[in-house]
């Protein structure tokens, strides 16, 4: 990426502060500058730059969050003196993340933050002891369940029911595609949304992820039924340019030569979901999820899975397995309760039922 393209980091209003004498700010309060750096040489810019496109929409949202626990609300990531923050700021941060949120979401944001000081000191806006002091702060302990819900198999033949008797086929043979690929590859929405029509072999099945995590490029292998709902797609529908293989489908049912975006995603699902009786809410992760504790349950092998959900850490993967929490529910169904209702005891809906008429 060439400098005059670097990302540029939006700009909100705040009210500039003064600086004290010296230019550092008063007590542990950090203001905003009165002079903002070129994008070349602005720490957020120079860092976003070094992620994949995916991430870098989250990781701003972290740094904007941070600016404004800095800086009681006065600056954004653009205006906050990020050279400035010293340990004592690096603790604090982490003390209001740790309170206000879960420990990844806290440690995500820590990372960010760690990020833009590494730039600071490359960009020679702060010396190496200063770097190394700000960074010096503890991950945020704790672990939370993994994010979703497990999808029934009776969910999704509702959902692929729906697809097939849709009014509009294009459309349900768009929405099919997509969940097959959601589902039947693991995909993120991000991973989904990326694909070309070039990235999938309609033969094999075999399907190249390119807009991956990490920039992590990885092959799946779509099963027969997710091949079957990508073909009809394709074959019905959106026919065979090049371009994004998911793509908006209009109201008269013509297909626009647009990618379709995340956001269209969630909207889709959502949407489905309320559509169906059958289907609970549901989120573009759900299907992930489901996917990781599928292939866990049917192969046992957590390298596999980790491999084609494209997990960085075993560990992440681990979190999906399914296995350890039936051996828990079975034994807890071993245990005798030896609870009986009182007979006595009114039903508090009859009551109600009653006085109501």
């Amino acid at each position: 990426m060439t400098l005059d393209r670097l990302p540029e980091v939006p700009n909100t209003t705040v009210t500039i502060l003064p600086r004290s004498p010296d230019g550092r700010p008063d007590g542990s309060t950090l203001s905003p500058l009165s002079t903002i750096p070129s994008a070349d040489r602005h720490p957020v810019s120079v860092y976003l730059a070094s992620l994949g496109a995916g991430s870098r929409r989250t990781m701003l949202a972290a740094l904007e969050n941070i600016a404004a626990i800095a800086s009681k609300g006065e600056a954004n990531a653009r205006t906050l003196p990020w050279h400035e923050i010293r340990y004592q700021h690096s603790q604090a941060i982490r003390s209001v993340l740790a309170a206000r949120y879960k420990p990844a979401t806290a440690n995500k944001t820590l990372s960010a933050l760690r990020g833009v000081l590494k730039e600071c000191w490359r960009l020679g806006y702060t010396t190496a002891e200063d770097y190394h002091r700000a960074r010096d702060i503890q991950p945020v302990r704790g672990s939370t369940l993994p994010k979703g819900r497990e999808i029934k198999s009776g969910e999704r033949t509702a959902l692929f029911d729906a697809f097939a008797s849709d009014k509009k086929p294009a459309r349900g043979a768009r929405d099919a595609a997509l969940v097959a690929v959601l589902y039947g590859c693991g995909l993120r929405r991000a991973e989904a949304v990326g694909l070309d029509l070039s990235d999938v072999e309609p033969d094999s099945g075999e399907v190249r992820v390119r807009s991956a995590k990490g920039n992590k490029e990885r092959l799946v292998y779509a099963p027969a039924g997710a091949l079957s709902a990508i073909n009809d797609w394709v074959s019905n529908h959106r026919g065979r340019a090049p371009g994004p293989l998911l793509r908006p489908v209009l109201k008269n049912g013509k297909v626009v030569d647009e990618r379709l975006s995340p956001q269209t995603v969630y909207d889709v699902l959502r949407r489905r979901a309320a559509e169906i009786s059958t289907v609970k809410s549901l989120s573009p992760h759900d299907f992930r999820r489901t996917f990781v504790g599928d292939i866990i349950d049917a192969k046992g092998d957590l390298s596999v899975a980790q491999q084609l959900a494209g997990h960085s850490s075993p560990e992440t993967t681990a979190r999906y397995d399914r296995r350890g929490e039936r051996v828990k529910k079975a034994a807890s169904e071993g245990l005798h309760v030896p609870y009986h209702k009182n007979p006595d005891t009114p039903n508090i809906l009859e009551s109600d039922e009653n006085e109501a008429e």
